[in-house]
């Protein structure tokens, strides 16, 4: 399963210094990008529906091994063939792209991306964070927006009380932007909210 390097139709590939993110390949890659935004400390600030993330942790650290550069074992998918089969981008979703550690090939984060409202959101995996990455996570959705999409500003909203994101976005450019002072998650809870943009010169990558 080699990493993507470059952009083709309808999919997207891009680099930080640390950090290659890419539209899955595989429905591995999908499920890892999910994987890592799973775990509670995530979670309290995305409050996805428990059928949208992967709820068992040992799941998790199994999956957050692995990588597409050749750190999936073998054996891993002769038990799961179905994950090694192609993920198909879908026109009804979220665009999203997987993240990879350049120097270890593991899976380390997720990057997505809202066409009608401009926003990008990610979040890194557990073992990725606090290393500084976070920054390098903006700068590629700061990247995606205006370079692959070809958006001139580009939106991020984080809870009030998320310094670490705030902190993250603020190192990667982003400045304060006016939005709604509340946000309602998929679990129903309620955060203060606060909202961040970036502007850029416009351009688009290969496209359908």
């Amino acid at each position: 399963m080699p990493v993507p390097d470059a952009c083709t139709p309808g999919r997207h590939a891009l680099a930080t210094r640390h950090l290659l993110f890419y539209t899955p390949v595989t429905k591995l890659d999908a499920l890892a990008a999910i994987a890592s935004g799973a775990d509670f400390d995530a979670q309290r600030w995305q409050g996805n529906l428990m059928d949208q993330v992967v709820p068992d942790a040992d799941t998790r650290l199994v999956l957050l091994r692995m990588g597409p550069g050749g750190g999936t074992p073998r054996w891993f998918m002769r038990s799961n063939p179905e994950l090694a089969e192609p993920f198909e981008p879908s026109a009804e979703l979220p665009e999203f792209m997987v993240g990879v550690r350049r120097d270890t090939g593991c899976y380390a984060g997720y990057l997505g991306f809202d066409h009608d409202r401009g926003e990008i959101g990610g979040t890194l995996a557990p073992d990725h964070r606090g290393q500084g990455l976070g920054a390098e996570l903006f700068l590629a959705g700061m990247e995606f927006a205006h370079g692959h999409v070809g958006l001139s500003t580009v939106r991020a909203g984080t809870a009030t009380a998320n310094l670490a994101c705030r902190r993250a976005l603020e190192r990667a450019g982003f400045v304060p932007a006016p939005g709604p002072a509340r946000h309602t998650l998929a679990d129903g809870r309620v955060l203060d909210s606060v909202w961040y943009q970036h502007e850029g010169a416009a351009s688009a990558c290969a496209r359908p």
